[in-house]
């Protein structure tokens, strides 16, 4: 049998945008996916042009999303990124990189695509955040 998952555990995630709208069940599950890693400043977690094979949830610090040498956007605490890659299992669309030391949740391809079978709110929210983010790429350009 499973040993339980902390309940600290379980609040810092459901502290995480992504998770907020999740079930004690659901929350349960992703707490047992992943791998936590702590990275020192200018850490690279994706490169534009590379294939994607991780998702990643910031769960601490700071990171800054560029294309083509241009920064896009920022990464605070609660955000994530990568999604992309692992769904189209494509070569990334951008390179993010930590802009000071940082704690990410990665959760590779295959816990991924789990969690949106065992974690549906956090599933909701990844695609409305990413409709959110094609809206505004749209504006930009």
């Amino acid at each position: 049998m499973a040993r339980p998952v902390p309940k600290q555990v379980i609040e810092a995630l459901r502290a995480l945008p992504l998770f907020a709208g999740c079930s004690d069940k659901e929350l349960d599950k992703v707490a047992r996916i992943g791998t936590a890693i702590t990275v020192d400043p200018g850490y690279v977690f994706t490169k534009q042009g590379r294939r994607g094979y991780e998702f990643f949830v910031l769960v601490d610090g700071s990171a800054v999303c560029t294309i083509d040498g241009s920064e896009i956007t920022r990464y605070e605490h609660g955000d994530f990124f990568g999604e992309m890659g692992v769904l189209e299992q494509a070569p990334r669309s951008a390179t993010v990189t930590a802009e000071s030391t940082a704690t990410v949740l990665v959760i590779d391809a295959r816990e991924f695509h789990a969690m949106f079978e065992f974690a549906p709110a956090a599933t909701k929210r990844l695609l409305s955040t990413m409709s959110e983010r094609l809206r505004l790429a749209q504006t930009v350009s």
